[in-house]
């Protein structure tokens, strides 16, 4: 499916998106059905929150814009307290909590690509966010970072044969359980992250596509 020397980015809402629009320069494109921003490399689409919007958001960017390979960028809580606010990690396999396998019971899993010398994490991917400490403590048992779209991005891209690379920064932990916690700790922590993906994993990526 991938055709053009161009990089898919996936993320979830504009709040997480403001400053990579910015560093990365990049001009609205389209409006309806989804947001899109890109240049001549880049092609940036805003999926809303949760699986079925950022599978559709995927598939819809892969179809129309055909990357070479694509990332999902934004936010994610701790599932404990090893992983600080404001980090940014390197997503190296991802879990579903909530979709167990029907004869052994575990987590469903994707497993997204990966590139050496970042910080690595396990994703658990569900539609409800974690807020319970009991619920984070369970969750801990398998991931160190929770979201609700990554395990879709990959899956989306499995689908189309596209590469797939997840970055996530840590927007909240056991100790952030209300929503206006978490947008501040976003728009703390969302520049940072920003430039970690702009200055490290960018160059990375674009030198896989030439």
């Amino acid at each position: 499916m991938p055709g053009n020397p161009v990089i898919g980015l996936v993320t979830a809402t504009m709040l997480e998106t403001v400053p990579l629009i910015g560093d990365l320069a990049l001009r609205e494109w389209e409006s309806e059905p989804f947001v899109v921003y890109g240049d001549d490399r880049i092609a940036l689409i805003i999926s809303g929150i949760g699986r079925a919007n950022a599978a559709m958001a995927c598939a819809y960017l892969i179809q129309t814009r055909r990357p070479a390979l694509v990332c999902n960028l934004g936010a994610s809580g701790a599932t404990d307290r090893q992983c600080r606010l404001g980090e940014s990690y390197h997503i190296a396999r991802v879990i579903e909590p909530d979709r167990p396998d029907l004869r052994s019971g575990l987590p469903h899993e994707q497993v997204p690509d990966v590139l050496d010398g970042f910080a690595l994490a396990t994703l658990a991917t569900q539609d409800k966010p974690l807020r319970d400490p009991a619920e984070r403590g369970k969750v801990a048992m398998h991931a160190q970072l929770a979201d609700m779209e990554g395990a879709a991005v990959v899956q989306a891209c499995r689908r189309f044969h596209v590469k797939c690379f997840l970055f996530k920064f840590v927007s909240d932990t056991p100790d952030h359980r209300q929503s206006d916690d978490i947008v501040r700790n976003i728009e703390l922590y969302r520049d940072t992250h920003s430039l970690f993906f702009k200055d490290f994993a960018l160059p990375r990526l674009l030198s896989l596509i030439g």
